[in-house]
Formats: C-alpha cells, sequence, structure tokens
C-alpha cells in the first residue's frame, strides 16, 4: 500500500502539530506545505516537504492525494470550496468554519462532489475516550445521568489567534459538544451557560472562563467547563455518572499528555488515508462538525445575554 501524499494548507501552531505527529507515520506523508506568512514558513521544522507561499502555488504543482486544512477557523469555508473545485479530498481542522452554517455549506459542497471529507475531532481516536464509549454503548455505566467534559488550557493563545477563533465556546467548547455527542449518541437540546466575570486579560467576546450545561435529547445531562490557566499546562477530562458505575477519564494529562495528543493526530490522519483510499469514514463528519458548532453558538449566544437556549 503506497503511502498517502498529503498537502497542508497553513503551517501554524496547529499545522506544526500536525507535522510532528506524522512524521513517522507508515500510511500517510505530507509532501507539501502552504503557507503565506513567513515568520510561520521559518518555523517549520526541516523536512522534506516541498514549501508554497499559498494554496494555489501548492495546488497548480501537483502530486497530492489529499489536502489537509489548518488554516484560521474563518478561513475554513473558503479553503474548503477552493479544494472541492479543484477535486482534492479534505481533512479539515475542526471546527469547519466559525458557525454551523458554514460546517453544513462544507459538508453540502464535499458531498455533491463525492469527495472524501473528514474534520479534525481528533478526540475520537484517543484509545481511553474510546473505551468510555464502548463501556456506555454496552450499558455497564447503567443509564447515564451526567457528562461532564472539562478543558482547561495552560496559557490563552495569541492575540491573532483570537480574532480568528470565533471565541472559547467556538474554538475549544466544539471539541466538549463533539465529545459529548459521539460518547452518548445523544443531540443536545436547552443550553444554559456563562462567562466568568473574573479575567487577568480580558478580551472583547473571547472570556478566560466559560461553563455550560445542557439536557440532552436521551435525558442525560451534560456539563462543559472551559478555561485558559491551568498550573499543569493544557489538560482535558470527562466524567461519566451512571446509575450502575461512574469513570473519570483524563485522556489528556500529564505526564502522558503529549504522547496521547499526538498518537490521536496520527490515528486520526491514518484513518482518513484509509478513507481516502475507498474505506469508511471513523472520524467525525461535516455534519457532526455542524452540530458542535450549533450547540456551541448557542452556548456563546446564551452566555452573552441572547436567546439560543432552546433547541
Amino acid at each position: 500500500m503506497s503511502i498517502l501524499r498529503l498537502g497542508l494548507a497553513g503551517a501554524g501552531r496547529m499545522g506544526r502539530n500536525h507535522l510532528r505527529a506524522i512524521s513517522d507515520s507508515q500510511e500517510v506523508r505530507i509532501t507539501a506545505i502552504a503557507e503565506p506568512m513567513e515568520a510561520a514558513r521559518a518555523a517549520l521544522p526541516l523536512n522534506h516537504a516541498a514549501i508554497h507561499v499559498d494554496l494555489e502555488s501548492m495546488l497548480a504543482a501537483g502530486g497530492l492525494d489529499a489536502i489537509l486544512v489548518c488554516v484560521p477557523s474563518d478561513y475554513h469555508l473558503d479553503t474548503v470550496k477552493r479544494l472541492v473545485a479543484a477535486g482534492i479530498p479534505i481533512l479539515c481542522e475542526k471546527p469547519v468554519g466559525v458557525t454551523a452554517a458554514d460546517a453544513r455549506e462544507a459538508a453540502e459542497l464535499t458531498s455533491r462532489a463525492g469527495l472524501p471529507f473528514q474534520v479534525g475531532f481528533w478526540r475520537r481516536f484517543v484509545p481511553s475516550l474510546k473505551r468510555v464509549r464502548e463501556r456506555i454503548a454496552a450499558g455497564e455505566l447503567g443509564e447515564i445521568y451526567l457528562v461532564a467534559c472539562f478543558q482547561w488550557d495552560g496559557e490563552p493563545p495569541s492575540a491573532y489567534f483570537r480574532t480568528h477563533s470565533g471565541g472559547i465556546f467556538i474554538d475549544m467548547g466544539v471539541h466538549e459538544f463533539d465529545q459529548t455527542r459521539w460518547l452518548t449518541g445523544q443531540e443536545f437540546g436547552a443550553i444554559s451557560s456563562l462567562f466568568c466575570g473574573v479575567a487577568a486579560e480580558p478580551w472583547p467576546g473571547d472570556p478566560e472562563s466559560a461553563q455550560a450545561m445542557a439536557d440532552l435529547s436521551g435525558g442525560t445531562t451534560a456539563l462543559v467547563s472551559l478555561g485558559r490557566r491551568f498550573p499543569l499546562g493544557d489538560v482535558c477530562k470527562v466524567e461519566v455518572f451512571g446509575t450502575k458505575d461512574v469513570e473519570e477519564c483524563r485522556f489528556l494529562w500529564p505526564p502522558t499528555a503529549d504522547e496521547t495528543f499526538f498518537g490521536a493526530l496520527r490515528l486520526q490522519a491514518e484513518s482518513f488515508a484509509r478513507h481516502v483510499r475507498g474505506g469508511p469514514l471513523e472520524g467525525a463528519s461535516g455534519g457532526d462538525a455542524a452540530a458542535a458548532l450549533e450547540a456551541a453558538q448557542r452556548a456563546a449566544a446564551k452566555a452573552a445575554g441572547g436567546p439560543g437556549g432552546v433547541a
């Protein structure tokens, strides 16, 4: 089986994470990189990938089987449109735009074109989370009455990132909303949420911490907790409370956080490679991205004092 030749669109922080994760894969290799910012190109590690100053020149050079999209979130949809026009399969970093409408349009475009399209919700490839999902599906925890998801970063992102991210619920929380749907098989109903009023570095529309609580379609309650400052660095965990058992899964936690994160990114890319070759979609779809973004938008609107609490 030949290695899938992958082009990387966007070589910022997340793009470089993918480069590191895929570097030892025997199934997929990044052979070309498109990055318009000189500073980002200068930060790239030495490798054998061809470097281009924009997506058009990378596509014109040819020799690629698929594209990994890691441009800023508000550029996702335009990039997907260009790749659909080029007829090339797409692995797009989450969240596929900054609105559910963006994700739905991307899903519709790729579906009509008959192109493989996968969204980078990497947590679906974390072995410990997959085991939690299997336990829930097997009924080992009983009836699930609460799923609590926590994501706390070591420090806030850059001002540039925050300008393009869509805010804390869209950028961070969308992972929790997708994870909750994937773990439980339930959809989000009414959502209540709030922004924390304590902020060391206040940023308009993007506070340091936010929390949400929601009803799920199967009667379960979901809790999402997000924060920008955690002394141990970037951490994530999920707690599942059932009538038979309880499970706490600190799936991204020192000292194994990097191993988990980069391992899941590699498994995700390899799964996408198999999908491009005709295998089933094992990761998140465009529809999954739209559902997570819709919940994230409603949480953000509710916290900001708007409507958005009712599905």
